[in-house]
């Protein structure tokens, strides 16, 4: 823990939003290393995934939370329930929005969720790469009525545009406190998680629009390899809802399977800091995206959160 610096400031901030606004992006790029999965695809973020930047004066403990939608089954109560629990206990809210998406019902069903809110709010208007600087005028200037944002900052989380300034702003408003992590320590979240979630990014990336919601990764062994020490075995389960979905996600003669193995087994690589066997077996567990008994199974329990 922090103890000399008696200046030093630390704070929990939640990066809020709609799915697909680049939350990740940014989480990704200010921890210096993947540990939140990114996708085209929206609400691909389902846990609270915590980074953790440590600076000279200042711990920032990023939560990045599942993207913000109406729920349509019981995972989707899930990751929205857990999008508001965080906003009880952190110091500051980032509500990230997409520069090329006019404001619209599911911008102003995030607003409508954060009044009567205490924390202090940042609008950080995203991908400002990808717009006209006046046409990025009118962008903001459509959400400057809508809440008493403390903040209004455009950035490129993808380019890295005014992040500096973007974390620069968040530390003058964090107040005084310890270092909670070591200053080397970038997530709260286990290997085992951010291994599954690597895996499930290349689903995601490989599979068409009937799949990516519909899965699951489960982790089951890792685990130094008998013969060769400098080898870690890493055993993985897909779990899909369909007998269908697993013949997509398997591939003809196991060829998208191959691909998913060969593309997460580099990140993992990167990862753990050793070479990597991965082994993946697709399973069927019939809608268990409804089923709460499977969704604790799989990782996605209501009472850590």
């Amino acid at each position: 823990m922090q103890q000399e610096n008696q200046n030093y400031k630390s704070g929990f901030i939640s990066i809020i939003g709609r799915p697909n606004v680049g939350k990740s992006t940014f989480l990704n790029r200010v921890i210096g290393q993947k540990i939140a999965i990114m996708s085209d695809k929206p609400q691909t973020t389902r846990n609270k995934i915590q980074g953790v930047l440590t600076r000279s004066n200042s711990q920032m403990i990023f939560i990045d939370t599942p993207g913000i939608h109406k729920p349509k089954h019981k995972l989707g109560e899930f990751m929205f329930k857990v999008t508001k629990n965080t906003l009880r206990e952190v110091d500051l809210v980032m509500f990230m929005v997409n520069a090329e998406q006019d404001l619209g019902k599911g911008d102003e069903f995030i607003l409508e969720m954060l009044e009567g809110n205490t924390t202090p709010v940042f609008l950080v208007v995203n991908k400002i790469d990808q717009v006209h600087p006046d046409e990025l005028a009118k962008f903001i200037n459509s959400y400057k009525d809508k809440y008493p944002f403390k903040e209004i900052i455009p950035i490129s989380a993808l380019e890295g545009n005014n992040v500096e300034n973007l974390l620069e702003t968040i530390e003058s408003y964090l107040p005084g406190g310890p270092q909670y992590y070591p200053a080397d320590q970038v997530t709260d979240h286990p290997e085992r998680f951010i291994i599954s979630e690597l895996i499930r990014e290349k689903i995601l990336h490989l599979t068409r629009e009937e799949i990516p919601h519909s899965i699951a990764v489960v982790i089951d062994k890792i685990k130094r390899d008998e013969e060769n020490e400098n080898k870690i075995r890493v055993q993985a389960t897909i779990m899909v809802e369909r007998d269908s979905q697993k013949g997509i996600v398997i591939g003809k003669q196991g060829s998208l399977l191959k691909q998913v193995g060969t593309q997460a087994r580099k990140d993992i690589e990167m990862l753990l800091g050793s070479k990597v066997y991965l082994e993946l077996w697709v399973k069927v567990q019939k809608d268990w995206r409804n089923k709460q008994s499977q969704l604790r199974d799989f990782g996605y329990r209501e009472d850590e959160y």
